[in-house]
């Protein structure tokens, strides 16, 4: 995929980070469903996820 200038690559990462936050989340729901695990768990794990994501992620875009 070529990307050409800073705002098709901003759209292009949000993309990425989207569809990542569904696999992510359709796997945690997985894990809720077959494991049972506390929702406190899963809470902890999107927000450990969402930290890293505005640690790492956002630089690059900004």
């Amino acid at each position: 995929m070529y990307i050409n200038g800073t705002m098709a690559f901003s759209h292009a990462m949000i993309v990425f980070i989207c569809f990542a936050l569904l696999l992510v989340g359709g796997s945690l729901v997985i894990m809720r469903l077959r494991h049972k695990y506390h929702p406190n768990l899963i809470g902890a794990l999107i927000g450990g996820m969402l930290c890293f994501l505005l640690l790492e992620v956002l630089p690059a875009l900004t």
